[in-house]
């Protein structure tokens, strides 16, 4: 058994039962959008989230304990994703890459956005022409330093 493995058994489990990302997250106490990139082989549960998680999802002793594993992260199956929700953000930093570094740069200076002291929160937005979807990312300035 591997973490994709694992992956694969919370997917199936979470169909089988009906399950929505929010509903486990609520039982973890913790957002369902690090929760959902956690239970999708991101993230690393600690042990008390890992057992919480098998007993959610009818998981094994093995997958609980590689749940508390450090994945390989930022693990898609393709260079240019083909799925095309995954494929239309990859388009999205394509597009305004150069424009967010811009406005980054020039609003703090030479530095990244953190992706792990970071946030996320996505929701539906009501519209009458159609939903929208909202995410809103933030993430701590990390400057470069001089030494």
């Amino acid at each position: 058994m591997n973490r994709n493995d694992v992956t694969e058994m919370i997917v199936e489990a979470k169909i089988a039962k009906g399950l929505k990302w929010a509903d486990v997250a609520a039982r973890l106490g913790l957002s369902k959008e690090w929760v959902t990139a956690g239970c999708l082989g991101q993230m690393t549960f600690d042990a008390s989230q890992a057992a919480t998680l098998g007993e959610i999802f009818g998981l094994p002793p093995q997958a609980v304990a590689l749940l508390q594993q450090v994945p390989y992260k930022g693990s898609l199956p393709t260079s240019v994703p083909t799925d095309p929700l995954i494929y239309r953000f990859h388009e999205l930093i394509s597009v305004y890459g150069t424009t967010l570094k811009a406005l980054i740069h020039e609003e703090f200076g030479d530095g990244i956005m953190s992706a792990i002291d970071f946030h996320m929160d996505l929701r539906r937005e009501p519209d009458a022409k159609g939903d929208r979807v909202q995410i809103v990312m933030s993430g701590k300035f990390l400057p470069y330093k001089t030494y």
